[in-house]
């Protein structure tokens, strides 16, 4: 698939993120690539592959390598009796929810299957023993208190200067959704990050 390819394949691929949204985060990416080919991404929170595939586009742009992290069991949200509930990601054999087989028939559609590497497990575990530095990290794990301040702290240490931080589910009024992400948000502007960009609920910062 070429770039616009898989970018018009990612807004068909189940997932919560809007095309608007995607494409500004493959379009950052992309000028990320540009200007540091054979960097290191991550993402946190991966659900069914869409926002690996609009990152993916961008990272193979430059052959940076991208980890998609999760532990493929979905949020408070997504489990029974919640809004965001899909049945069909129920695994039949332990009733549990798990998404890790549309991820891989997703990335694998795509054609990323060497730039977009998965990682399954808890982000706090995976995060004390991943060393290697960021040129671009993506959140959008739970959306919880305790679980959006761990990945913040945990990640956002290993963005190198000029690296980009991207935050999903950003909502300044708080009828519009949680405050654990907008809270991160205002932690990395007062902390090294600069905003360069936003659409939606999609912020885009820089680090210094």
């Amino acid at each position: 698939m070429t770039y616009e390819e898989r970018l018009a394949f990612a807004a068909t691929v189940n997932g919560f993120m809007p095309p608007d949204e995607g494409r500004a985060l493959a379009r950052h990416g992309l000028a990320r690539a540009s200007e540091r080919p054979g960097g290191t991404w991550l993402e946190i929170g991966a659900w069914c592959g869409k926002s690996a595939v609009y990152l993916g586009a961008a990272a193979a742009t430059g052959e940076s390598v991208l980890y998609s992290l999760d532990h493929h069991r979905g949020s408070e949200e997504n489990q029974f009796g919640w809004d965001y509930h899909d049945p069909t990601l129920v695994d039949p054999i332990d009733g549990r929810l798990n998404t890790l087989p549309s991820w891989q028939r997703t990335i694998a559609v795509a054609g990323l299957e060497e730039t977009v590497i998965g990682l399954v497990g808890p982000s706090s575990v995976v995060a004390a023993h991943f060393a290697q530095p960021l040129d671009l990290l993506f959140i959008d794990g739970g959306h919880g208190h305790d679980v959006a301040w761990a990945d913040y702290t945990a990640w956002t240490p290993a963005v190198v200067s000029g690296g980009l931080l991207a935050i999903h589910d950003v909502f300044p009024d708080p009828a519009d959704g949680g405050r654990p992400p907008y809270e991160i948000y205002l932690a990395a502007l007062a902390d090294r990050f600069v905003e360069v960009d936003a659409v939606g609920s999609l912020r885009v910062l820089r680090a210094n």
